[in-house]
């Protein structure tokens, strides 16, 4: 008999110290996927969290995984899957259940007796999930439902696949009405908490489990909502109940399509899929203090990244112009203005990446602000006259002018030391992304023999 595999993820310590080794595949082609603001979730088709593939499941916030296992059970059993989906506007997921076969109490209970929806929206740094089990039989059905849950707050970078020398510590959970806290101090002496608040109270809540008794007559249906908030150091994330944070993140994406222009046409499936994508930028972007930016993409990229962020407001330009200010706003922000070779900064260059995290405020990583992108810095130049020809906004490009300015200077400059008038890059440490362009995977740029260039 053959030895099975080793799926374990390794990461290859060579030139591309961040490349991690493709071992295992992707959770499910299915995964779903919400995000708002500084957080994001990937569930399973059931709407559960579970550990398989590459684990990359779990509800994240700020660079940090805040839940990394969650499922629903009814008497020791999954439910069997009806359907899954996320709604056209991307607000919310929809997931449909139904009972397996079971044998409670010497009875059997017949699959497809009760129908369990579950519905789930991010709101300000919390994932809000609504329960309802529904009795359709003719004899009232009782039986446990189970909610189980746990929380590793590894780095996203951890996720990805890389190993730590060292790592904080998990503090003791808490139980209190109705509410479970769990905790984790990082080496970067920051506290971050998962408070996790069911309603109604469970039957049983301790660390790991919520459980409720259900007694459902025939007809009859129960609601169970609960609220995981990720807070970090004094942060506590509002008490609000579900309907509540569906309204807002609705109203939210309703604003963010109001900005855009809207386009008819004889095709309806160009139109579905014209809408559908000013929907899914809609998701993806986030509010950084500067006005509205695209983050990259979930899981791994949902952050700032300066050149994907640059050409998502260029291309969109023509139908929602206020992308690109808001782009404008946040890359000059973070324009670099020092010589940091750790994040190969120089004066004038535009950011390649922005993160948040435990490891990258360690400096694990070197991407909480990094600069190693040779083609951001010209796009931002680019983007700023498609801007103006686009709007004629003379006082965004007049409060912008220093930083074009120093774009330019460092083009003149250090990106061309040899002054042959192309932008050459070389990364300053071995920490650095030896590729600075659009493939900047190490093993991305090649001759045609396939040797490295």
């Amino acid at each position: 008999m053959e030895p099975s595999p080793d799926h374990s993820r390794t990461v290859l310590e060579v030139d591309g110290r961040y490349f991690i080794l493709a071992t295992g595949s992707l959770a499910d082609e299915n995964d779903r996927v919400l995000k708002q603001g500084e957080s994001f979730a990937v569930f399973d088709r059931y709407g559960d969290i579970r550990p398989v593939g590459l684990g990359e499941e779990g509800v994240f916030h700020e660079g940090t995984r805040f839940l990394s296992s969650l499922s629903l059970v009814l008497s020791g059993e999954r439910p069997l899957l009806l359907g899954s989906t996320a709604k056209r506007d991307n607000s919310r997921l929809a997931i449909d259940l139904t009972n397996p076969d079971l044998t409670v109490g010497g009875r059997t209970l017949r699959n497809g007796i009760l129908h369990i929806s579950r519905t789930k929206v991010l709101w300000a740094a919390a994932c809000h999930e609504r329960i309802e089990i529904r009795n359709f039989g003719e004899r009232t059905v009782r039986l446990p439902l189970s909610i189980r849950l746990a929380a590793d707050y590894a780095d996203i970078f951890e996720v990805r696949g890389m190993e730590r020398e060292e790592r904080g510590s998990l503090l003791q959970p808490r139980v209190s009405s109705g509410t479970l806290v769990l905790g984790y101090e990082g080496l970067d002496g920051v506290r971050r908490r998962t408070r996790i608040a069911f309603d109604p109270t469970p039957d049983l809540l301790r660390p790991g489990i919520a459980r409720y008794d259900l007694r459902l007559p025939p007809g009859r249906s129960m609601a169970i909502e609960l609220r995981i908030g990720c807070e970090i150091g004094r942060r506590r994330t509002a008490t609000i109940h579900y309907g509540a944070a569906l309204e807002r993140a609705s109203h939210q994406i309703r604003e963010r399509l109001r900005a855009s222009a809207r386009v008819s046409s004889s095709s309806e499936l160009f139109d579905d899929w014209f809408d559908r994508s000013l929907a899914d930028v809609a998701m993806m972007t986030s509010d950084t203090g500067h006005g509205p930016y695209p983050y990259a993409g979930v899981p791994w990229f949902s952050t700032v990244f300066g050149r994907d962020g640059l050409i998502t407001a260029l291309q969109l330009m023509w139908v929602q112009p206020s992308l690109a200010r808001g782009v404008l706003g946040t890359l000059a922000a973070t324009q670099a203005t020092t010589v940091e070779p750790e994040r190969d900064a120089q004066p004038g260059k535009i950011l390649h990446e922005l993160r948040g995290g435990e490891m990258a405020s360690l400096g694990e990583v070197p991407f909480a602000r990094y600069y190693g992108s040779h083609d951001a810095t010209p796009l931002f130049v680019m983007l700023a006259a498609a801007y103006y020809r686009q709007t004629a906004d003379l006082a965004l490009i007049e409060g912008l002018w220093p930083h074009l300015e120093a774009a330019l200077e460092w083009l003149d400059g250090p990106a061309d030391p040899d002054g042959d008038g192309f932008v050459e890059y070389q990364r300053q440490t071995s920490t650095g992304l030896a590729n600075q362009g659009w493939k900047d995977a190490w093993d991305s740029v090649f001759h045609a023999d396939g040797e490295l260039a």
